[in-house]
């Protein structure tokens, strides 16, 4: 099926990467090869790749350790009809952190998922990595793709700098410029207003969450460098405070 031309699947793919917070983890039963699925809390890497936080006795570990090959769904969760709303259905390869990366793992998922830092050190879990190989669209009739993830990901390449200060923004942003937050969710979102706190920040936007609730403020322009991080939100404050007095 061909989609419709008023939409954009890939940013849309990217986009449900960046927001969802849970979602359904199909993994192959080690020993059978049955098909098993189990719930589990999701973050996303500054690339957009989703990071688990499991536990060495889940089932689904014990899976992923034998066979990697793992398929991820995450949804719109919309008012009304489910099937309405738009999913993915990612395809990959879950990788247990290594010494290189487990700092961006950990930080990132926990920003996510704070309540986790309870348990995260605890020596039966571990932080892994999904690898997409691809990701079907599904986003009501008319708009079903697949796409490649050279289609859906951020490319990181050119912003190492950003990705290695991105903590001491954010630790900034929500200790010094609450207000800026809230007003960039509430005037350049139309959120509820809300206790909200930045989680992250990659090359195309800040991810801010409240109340369990997430959103996603997308840059007008792509940024690498913490310099240019600065203006950015500086920008975006001026636009989010001639919103609120208008």
């Amino acid at each position: 099926m061909e989609p419709t031309t008023d939409f954009n699947p890939a940013y849309l793919a990217n986009s449900l990467l960046r927001r969802r917070r849970q979602g359904a983890l199909a993994t192959l039963t080690a020993g059978s090869g049955d098909p098993y699925c189990s719930l589990v809390n999701v973050a996303s890497h500054a690339d957009g790749s989703p990071i688990l936080l499991i536990s060495q006795l889940a089932v689904h570990t014990r899976n992923i350790l034998a066979d990697g090959r793992v398929s991820l769904m995450l949804d719109e969760r919309t008012a009304g009809d489910p099937l309405e709303g738009a999913r993915i259905m990612l395809a990959g390869q879950a990788e247990e952190a290594n010494s290189g990366d487990i700092e961006i793992l950990r930080r990132r998922y926990l920003n996510a998922h704070p309540s986790a830092e309870a348990f995260a050190d605890f020596k039966d879990f571990s932080f892994f990595r999904i690898r997409p190989a691809g990701v079907h669209l599904v986003a009501g009739f008319g708009r079903i793709v697949d796409l490649k993830p050279e289609q859906f990901l951020t490319d990181i390449s050119d912003a190492a700098s950003l990705i290695e200060t991105e903590q001491e923004a954010i630790d900034h942003m929500n200790a010094d410029h609450r207000e800026a937050m809230n007003l960039y969710a509430t005037r350049l979102l139309g959120a509820d207003p809300a206790d909200w706190r930045c989680t992250g920040f990659d090359p195309d936007g800040i991810d801010m969450a409240a109340d369990g609730k997430t959103v996603r403020l997308d840059f007008p322009r792509r940024i690498v460098t913490p310099s240019a991080l600065r203006q950015m939100l500086k920008q975006l404050a001026e636009q989010a405070r001639a919103a609120a007095n208008d």
